[in-house]
């Protein structure tokens, strides 16, 4: 057995460091790296101890171990998506189940989706109040659940009128349940999920029953097969489709909701952005996308836990069944990665890709966010039609603090926001 080496970390309750990280999000990692230096232990009521690490290479070597070495993490969003999520399974069949979903969010069928994304994108900004102050994430939480759900499911119907009203409470009732250290009851916020939980499979059963084909994902995946030629069981179908309406929901919205909050504070950039998209180029707001996503991330923490003894982590020696979280902040607030990276600078993405082991928002390695692709596509044609159809107005404003909603870190206020119609080149109002 190898010795452990560890780095020193906060001596205080495993319950006051939980209270903290949950109640002043973004704070506590800058303070523990100021102190401890790039690599800390903590203690924490949902992980134990762990070990938090910030430096690229050791990044890098974590995302790049094969499964029998590090895998997901015993407690993660799995516990509220099910045995069937792509959180809760590990090894050879977490690898079959990404293979199998991964073609309907990956080359010609993201062009397909377009579409809808402007489509509900336009409905959505027909409501928004001209010339008053509004929270924006409300709504951008309208247009991704639309979104997504019509990828899934493809047409309307009633069930998409009982998932609309029904998702929302869902996923935020999970999303604080996935990060609280509660046993799991039949009363109680676990009792309430459950119940809520039953209601979407009966829903998803339906829809399943009612399928006639189509390029929604809910028909791919009934039509996927193994390498053996097994098909999915109705279970699997039911956990996956909530992750994939969880995870390319809530986290896209959040992001777009600080994308307003940020271009509103830097006039120059929102100028710039509004001048491309009026000559059909592209660069600068994916680029901008790329910086939202660098100086907001929306989650801070994506870890893996040792399967084996004696893990050799750069400078550590990680214990078996201990837990190596990165922290995605640290990263991209590091100088020698991103210099002068506390400033909102989308000219640092323009003409070069981010390095994914140094860029993390979408975590990174084999449990990489299979949705990247998509949720990328989404931003990009949500903010391009916002800025094309929409005058977002420019505030002296301080930027909004960070708001714990359990999994994600949203701006406190909702993305405030004053707009008015935009008149086109020629003088026309879109």
């Amino acid at each position: 057995m190898k010795t452990a080496m560890l780095p020193p970390g906060p001596a205080t309750p495993r319950l006051l460091q939980a209270a903290y990280a949950l109640t002043v999000p973004r704070r506590g990692m800058p303070r523990m790296r100021d102190r401890y230096g790039d690599a800390f232990t903590v203690n924490l009521p949902t992980f134990g101890r762990a070990l938090v690490i910030s430096d690229p290479g050791e990044i890098k070597q974590l995302f790049l171990s094969g499964s029998d070495a590090t895998d997901k993490i015993d407690r993660n969003l799995g516990r509220v998506l099910g045995p069937g999520s792509l959180f809760s399974l590990v090894g050879e069949e977490h690898r079959r189940q990404r293979k199998l979903l991964t073609p309907p969010f990956h080359g010609r069928r993201l062009a397909a989706y377009e579409r809808i994304v402007e489509d509900e994108t336009e409905r959505e900004l027909a409501t928004w109040p001209r010339g008053q102050v509004f929270a924006t994430l409300p709504s951008m939480t309208r247009i991704t659940l639309n979104i997504i759900l019509r990828a899934v499911f493809g047409a309307e119907g009633a069930e998409f009128a009982q998932l609309r009203d029904l998702l929302p409470r869902l996923i935020s009732l999970g999303s604080w349940l996935a990060v609280l250290p509660l046993a799991r009851s039949e009363r109680g916020p676990w009792g309430r999920f459950a119940a809520l939980r039953r209601e979407y499979d009966a829903i998803v059963a339906r829809l399943i029953s009612k399928a006639e084909g189509g390029d929604d994902v809910l028909t791919l995946m009934l039509q996927s097969r193994y390498d053996d030629g097994s098909a999915m069981s109705t279970g699997d179908i039911a956990d996956q489709l909530l992750t994939l309406l969880a995870a390319g929901h809530e986290t896209t919205a959040t992001t777009l909701a600080w994308a307003v909050e940020r271009l509103r504070r830097h006039p120059d950039v929102l100028a710039a952005l509004a001048h491309e998209v009026d000559a059909g180029g592209s660069a600068l707001r994916d680029a901008t996308i790329l910086e939202v996503q660098r100086t907001r991330p929306v989650i801070d923490l994506v870890g893996r836990q040792v399967k084996t003894d004696g893990f050799q982590l750069g400078r550590w020696t990680v214990p078996k069944g201990y837990i190596v979280l990165v922290s995605i902040s640290l990263i991209h607030e590091d100088e020698s990665v991103f210099p002068n990276a506390r400033a909102f600078d989308p000219s640092r993405f323009l003409g070069a890709r981010p390095d994914l082991y140094q860029w993390i928002p979408f975590g990174g390695g084999t449990r990489r966010c299979l949705g990247a692709a998509f949720a990328t596509m989404e931003m990009n044609v949500v903010l391009r039609t916002v800025l094309r159809d929409l005058t977002l107005v420019p505030t002296s404003e301080p930027g909004e603090r960070w708001r714990s909603r359990g999994v994600a870190n949203a701006p406190a206020h909702g993305g405030r926001a004053i707009v008015h119609d935009r008149k086109s080149p020629n003088g026309k109002e879109h």
